[in-house]
């Protein structure tokens, strides 16, 4: 069975088809007997199904004044870290959002950024110093997620499921809230015994949504 999932402002929110045709960087999916051709980071490529099997990408749909474009994930933290750097970081765009991912992947690069270092940034292609120390001083500064990261990185074993939370709270800045709002949320979770010691994400995220709402 195929499906398309839409959503009011995020117009195509995943597919889920036939993969037709996978390059690195680029697949094309028969959903329903339409094509998609869908961008991707190079880290997806190898992890794709053989053509002609079933594929789901949770996707972007990337609405500019020139043109429309689909890019596809194959997890939630790539499509959440994905967003942050293009809708909160000035002088980025998609571009160089699915080189981050594509060179560095998801928790390279949140431990690149909470270490401050620069000089590994800077290595993914086109990219450049000055882009590197610009994306880490906003996402610190103005967007405030780096010490969340690092909090996260250092919960020792993740005894209380501390990577979940900082996922979610990607998950929330990279939709556009604002970090004093999400952490308050998240902090009036995390003490409601129902949820546990270690949600699941999506879980955290539909009751964070329904009091941000």
């Amino acid at each position: 069975m195929v499906e398309v999932a839409a959503h009011c402002e995020e117009v195509i929110t995943f597919l889920r088809g036939i993969l037709m045709e996978a390059f690195p960087g680029l697949v094309s999916l028969d959903v329903g007997g339409v094509g998609y051709q869908v961008l991707i980071p190079l880290s997806c490529y190898d992890q794709l199904p053989q053509a002609g099997e079933e594929c789901t990408l949770l996707t972007h749909h990337h609405i500019s004044d020139a043109d429309q474009v689909l890019y596809g994930f194959l997890r939630a933290e790539e499509r959440d870290l994905f967003r942050l750097l293009i809708g909160r970081v000035s002088g980025v765009g998609p571009k160089i959002g699915l080189a981050v991912l594509g060179g560095l992947g998801v928790e390279a690069f949140k431990a690149a950024v909470v270490d401050n270092d620069i000089t590994t940034i800077s290595a993914v292609k086109g990219l450049g110093k000055k882009t590197a120390e610009r994306i880490v001083l906003e996402l610190k500064d103005k967007v405030g997620i780096t010490q969340a990261w690092k909090t996260s990185r250092d919960a020792v074993g993740d005894p209380e499921g501390e990577g979940v939370w900082g996922d979610a709270n990607l998950a929330l800045i990279s939709l556009g809230y604002r970090l004093a709002d999400t952490q308050k949320v998240l902090g009036q979770l995390r003490k409601d015994e129902s949820l546990g010691k270690k949600p699941a994400v999506d879980i955290i995220l539909k009751k964070a949504l329904r009091s941000l709402s």
